[in-house]
């Protein structure tokens, strides 16, 4: 029926946007020049009011609906659980709402939830069919109203023009209110973690074992939130990817922009760049079943023990993930420097690598920064590549030969299958999503800076 009614106001405005174009050009009797608005103007005015109620219609009604069938179904929930086992209903509602739509797994169905599945459906029903039908009639009211107002004198554009600005600005505000909401969801979900973990020790700890013992009695039946290793473990991971993509991306770029004839540059630039298509499970298998095993032979053969996942395994395969991030970007900063400054270095007797070291780079400076950081955050938040090479463990060391995790692989890892949202282990994670959006939003201030304080304006 949705899919029905969406075809069905497509098709509706698609003829009202011709109707109205036909409708202006008859109005004037053909002499377009009469018109204050082209004709195309007018067309989308009656494709808007056709279009634009009966979307707000639907959106008010997606957002009721829910609400709606929860309320009629929690009505038919057992009486034995409305009044001793309240905090029951909203399971028994989610699994009248699988029985539903057939996506129920598990027990038989008793007949109680076989009836409120039938109330449920019955009701989605009649409240689709109804919303359908005043959907449509919303939008052929609109379509004969604004037929009804098209006019020689009537400015078209202007309307048109300010429903667009409407939706830009609603698109802006969503926007802002999803970052808010992003944001908010992270500080009150950490802040319930740290009123049951101590900031300082999840800081500054450096034993990381959110596992609970299933009795009391067992050692670190609290768990253990102390995050310093993982947070190192990220650190060194990052700086080995960034070891190779940094020099490998900036002096590619550099190549490509500076050295590199046209021929070489449309073939080497595109085959970078796919190097950021590849899907990071790739780079994952790539790394696990081919690198790691390769540095851990040659470990050996030189008398070093390394693990068989390592950060070092994950840091290459990460940093080679990321070299487009910094090439294809600094080839960009590089190539939008002025030709005039080039010319200037060589004419005053500069060769072209002092001009390059001396003038580009310089002149480029902001831009290949935003190319680093924007890469050190792509590093920071992988998460596939650590886990199939680096693996899980949470060890505080600086040798990249050895296993380690990251903030995200741990984020991953405790929020993975049923878990309740209550206790120090699943809350852990929002506390280092936290950690990981303010480090995120420091690079970012970061880059600002440097954008503005070695900015220079050329004319």
């Amino acid at each position: 029926m949705k899919s029905l009614l969406t075809l069905g106001l497509v098709v509706l405005a698609a003829a009202a946007f011709f109707a109205g174009r036909r409708r202006a050009i008859q109005v004037v009797g053909g002499r377009k020049n009469e018109l204050r608005s082209r004709p195309v103007h007018y067309g989308i005015y009656m494709a808007l009011w056709c279009v634009v109620p009966a979307a707000f219609l639907l959106l008010i009604s997606a957002g009721l609906e829910p609400l709606l069938l929860e309320a009629r179904v929690s009505a038919l929930a057992p009486e034995e659980m409305r009044l001793n086992h309240p905090e029951r209903i909203p399971s028994f509602v989610g699994d009248v709402a699988s029985l539903a739509s057939g996506r129920f797994v598990g027990r038989d169905p008793t007949p109680g939830m076989q009836a409120a599945a039938a109330q449920w459906s019955e009701t989605q029903r009649t409240l689709v069919t109804g919303v359908s039908i005043l959907a449509m009639g919303l939008a052929l009211a609109g379509y004969a109203w604004a037929r009804s107002r098209i006019q020689a004198g009537q400015r078209a554009r202007d309307a048109v023009e300010r429903v667009l600005l409407v939706v830009l600005a609603a698109c802006s505000t969503l926007a802002i209110l999803t970052t808010l909401g992003i944001v908010l969801s992270l500080v009150f979900e950490a802040a319930r973690f740290f009123s049951l973990v101590s900031v300082v020790d999840f800081l500054f700890g450096i034993h990381w074992s959110p596992q609970t013992a299933l009795r009391p009695d067992q050692v670190g039946s609290t768990g253990a939130f102390g995050a310093v290793p993982i947070f190192a473990g990220t650190l060194l991971i990052t700086g080995v990817a960034m070891a190779v993509a940094f020099p490998v991306g900036l002096f590619s770029a550099i190549y490509l922009a500076e050295y590199a004839s046209s021929k070489v540059r449309g073939v080497v630039k595109p085959m970078l760049e796919m190097l950021a298509g590849i899907p990071t499970v790739v780079y994952g298998f790539f790394a696990a079943l081919t690198v790691g095993p390769a540095i851990r032979g040659w470990g050996e053969s030189v008398g070093l023990s390394v693990s068989s996942e390592s950060a070092l395994a994950a840091g290459l395969i990460m940093g080679v993930m990321i070299i487009p991030f910094v090439s294809s970007l600094s080839d960009d900063v590089i190539t939008a420097v002025p030709q005039s400054l080039r010319e200037g270095a060589l004419g005053l007797g500069a060769t072209p690598s002092e001009m390059i070291r001396q003038v580009v780079l310089p002149a480029a400076l902001p831009g290949i920064v935003a190319a680093v950081l924007l890469a050190i955050s792509r590093a920071i938040g992988e998460t596939m590549i650590v886990v199939m090479a680096a693996g899980l463990a949470a060890n505080l060391t600086a040798n990249p030969l050895e296993a380690v995790t990251t903030v995200t692989v741990q984020i991953v890892t405790l929020l993975v299958g049923d878990q309740e949202f209550d206790s120090a282990k699943t809350l852990a994670a929002f506390a280092l999503g936290l950690v990981l959006f303010v480090v995120t939003l420091v690079l970012n201030v970061v880059a600002l800076y440097v954008v503005r304080r070695y900015r220079e304006q050329y004319e």
